[in-house]
C-alpha cells in the first residue's frame, strides 16, 4: 500500500480544504494522474499520484480541511480496478445489513428494523470509520459544522453520554429562536470557499492590527485619454497588446513611491523595512473572490510590458491558473473598482503592505479652469489608503498629489527614472 500526502505548499500555507476528489475509491491509477484537488487560501493546486495502482480508500471528504504533510489517500499498488472495487461494496453491504441485526422477537415489528436514511448523519469517510471503530452512534456526535458535517476530530473529540446535544437537535431547544426564522420564506445556504475565509480574516486583521487612513483627490483624465486615443491603433499593432489606464498608473505609482519611500515598506516587529524593488499588486476580481497577482520590477517595464503582464495575470486569475509565486511578495497594491461602475470608495490595505490605491470610474463633470471659464471634463476620483503608524498624512497627500500630476501630464512619465 502507498500512501497519497499533501505536498509542501509554499512558506506561508500549512493547510488546504479538499475541493473535489478527481478520482474514486476503486479507480485505475497511473503515475503522473491528478487525484484531487486542493483549495489553499491563494490557488487550487492539483495533486498528483506517485504512484501506479487502484485507489483504495480516500480519508477525507471534500470540504475536509488537511494539512500538509497528511495522508489522505491509499494506493493499492498493483492492484486491479475490479478487485478494489469488490471492498467498497462488500463494506456497504455490512453497513445496510448491521441496522437488521435483530433478535427474532422485533421481526413482527418491521418500524423497528427499517433503515431511515433520511436521518442519516452527514460524515466524512473518516469520521464514520472512527466512528465504527470507537462504536459511536454518529447521530450523537455534536459537531460546529455549519452545513451539520461530522468529521474525524468531533469523533475523536466526543465521549459517549456527554451533554453537548447534537447541532440537530438544537432548534427543539430553542423554538422561540426558530420561529424568529421565518421557515416560510426560501432561502439558500453556501458554504464559504477557503478563499473567501482567507479573505474575510485578512480584511478585518488589517482593519484591526492597522492604523488605516483614507486621503482623495481627484484627477483631470483628459490628456491621458487623448494620448490614449491618439495612440491606441499603433500600440497594439507593435505590441500585440492594448493600451489601457492601468499601465500609466502603474507608472505614475512607481514614480510617487520612489519620492515616498515610506509607502513601499512593511512593518516588521518594531523594524520598517523600506524596499528598494516595486512589486506592484493589481487587484483583479476572480470567480472564487478577489486575488491581487503582482507585476514583478514594474520599475523597469516599459507600458507595453507592463500591459502584457497585466493582460497575462488577469487571464490566469479568473481560469483558476495563478500560481503561487504570481501572488507573493507585492509592496504596494492598485485596485479599479471603476471597472464595475464604482465613483468612490475606501480601499482596504492588502498586509502586509502599507498602502494602496483605489480607481474609480471616469464621470464628466463641470471643471473650473480659470475664474471665468468652466468646462465638462472626464474626472475620476483615486483614494489613498495608508498606514498611520509609520506613513504620516503629509507624505500621504505627497504621494497622491505627485500621482495626480504625472496622469494629467502623462508625457512627463517618459522622463521619470
Amino acid at each position: 500500500m502507498a500512501e497519497i500526502k499533501v505536498p509542501e505548499l509554499a512558506e506561508s500555507i500549512t493547510e488546504g480544504t479538499i475541493a473535489q476528489w478527481l478520482k474514486q475509491p476503486g479507480d485505475a491509477i497511473e503515475k503522473g494522474d491528478y487525484v484531487v484537488e486542493l483549495e489553499t487560501d491563494k490557488v487550487n493546486v492539483e495533486i498528483i499520484s506517485e504512484y501506479s495502482g487502484v485507489l483504495k480508500e480516500v480519508k477525507f471528504a471534500e470540504g475536509d480541511t488537511v494539512n500538509v504533510g497528511e495522508a489522505i489517500a491509499i494506493i493499492e499498488e498493483g492492484g486491479t480496478a475490479a478487485a478494489a472495487s469488490e471492498e467498497p461494496a462488500k463494506e456497504e453491504q455490512k453497513q445496510e445489513a448491521a441496522p437488521q441485526t435483530q433478535p427474532e422477537k422485533n421481526v413482527q415489528q418491521p418500524e423497528t428494523t427499517t433503515v431511515d436514511n433520511t436521518n442519516r448523519p452527514i460524515a466524512s469517510p473518516a469520521a464514520r470509520k472512527l466512528a465504527r471503530e470507537k462504536g459511536i452512534d454518529l447521530s450523537q456526535v455534536p459537531t460546529a459544522d455549519p452545513l451539520g458535517r461530522v468529521r474525524a476530530q468531533d469523533v475523536s473529540s466526543f465521549t459517549p453520554g456527554q451533554t453537548s446535544a447534537p447541532a440537530a437537535q438544537a432548534p427543539k431547544q430553542e423554538p422561540k429562536a426558530q420561529e424568529s426564522q421565518d421557515t416560510t420564506k426560501p432561502v439558500e445556504r453556501i458554504r464559504m470557499s477557503r478563499r473567501r475565509q482567507t479573505i474575510a480574516n485578512r480584511l478585518v486583521d488589517v482593519q484591526q492590527t492597522s492604523a488605516m487612513l483614507t486621503t482623495f483627490n481627484e484627477i483631470d483624465m483628459t490628456n491621458v485619454m487623448n494620448l490614449r486615443k491618439r495612440r491606441k491603433d499603433q500600440f497594439l499593432e507593435e505590441n500585440d497588446v492594448k493600451l489601457g489606464f492601468m499601465s500609466f498608473f502603474t507608472k505614475a505609482v512607481v514614480a510617487a513611491l520612489k519620492k515616498n519611500p515610506l509607502l513601499n515598506a512593511e512593518i516588521q516587529g518594531n523594524e520598517i523595512v523600506l524596499k528598494k524593488f516595486y512589486d506592484i499588486g493589481i487587484a483583479v476580481s476572480a470567480p472564487d473572490g478577489l486575488v491581487v497577482p503582482v507585476v514583478r520590477d514594474a520599475d523597469r517595464k516599459n507600458f507595453a510590458e507592463i500591459e502584457k503582464d497585466i493582460s497575462e495575470l488577469a487571464v490566469k486569475a479568473r481560469s483558476n491558473k495563478l500560481a503561487l509565486s504570481d501572488l507573493q511578495g507585492g509592496t504596494f497594491t492598485i485596485t479599479n473598482g471603476g471597472v464595475f461602475g464604482s465613483l468612490l470608495s475606501t480601499p482596504i490595505l492588502n498586509g502586509p503592505q502599507v498602502g494602496i490605491l483605489g480607481m474609480h470610474s471616469v464621470q464628466m463633470r463641470p471643471v473650473a479652469i480659470d475664474a471665468e471659464r468652466m468646462e465638462n471634463r472626464p474626472m475620476m476620483y483615486v483614494a489613498l489608503s495608508y498606514d498611520h503608524r509609520i506613513v504620516d498624512g503629509k507624505e500621504a497627500v505627497t504621494f497622491l498629489v505627485r500621482v495626480k500630476q504625472l496622469l494629467e501630464d502623462p508625457e512627463s512619465l517618459l522622463f521619470e527614472a
